[in-house]
């Protein structure tokens, strides 16, 4: 199945809303790790997005120019006695491209509860 290009996909709606949501709150950067913490606590889902997905659908909205990222400094994670993280930020045009999905979504659901299309 192809998409309409300028659409996301609901992964890459959930981690661009993960990313402004965690900016919020005075993270203004993220690991794919925590976007899919913050994924399942947004959205009350049971499992983690499984890493192939996740970490595909970053790089796709970071070649989109929809975030930004970067490699931690090795002397971060070296002290923290792990492997370096990339670290993703939502850019501008990922922000709105997150309101114009988002819109999109509310055009599309019926105007009342349990009012359903035959």
């Amino acid at each position: 199945m192809r998409r309409k290009p300028g659409t996301l996909l609901p992964i890459e709606i959930s981690i661009l809303g993960a990313g402004v949501d965690l900016r919020s709150r005075g993270e203004p950067e993220f690991h794919g790790y925590r976007a899919a913490q913050e994924i399942r606590e947004r959205e009350q889902a049971r499992l983690l997005t499984s890493h192939g997905t996740l970490y595909k659908a970053l790089e796709r909205l970071r070649k989109q120019g929809l975030l930004t990222s970067r490699w931690e400094d090795p002397a971060i994670a070296e002290e923290a006695g792990r492997p370096r993280r990339r670290l993703y930020t939502v850019t501008a045009a990922g922000a709105s491209a997150l309101e114009t999905a988002l819109a999109n979504q509310q055009e599309q659901q019926p105007d009342g509860p349990g009012l359903q299309p035959a």
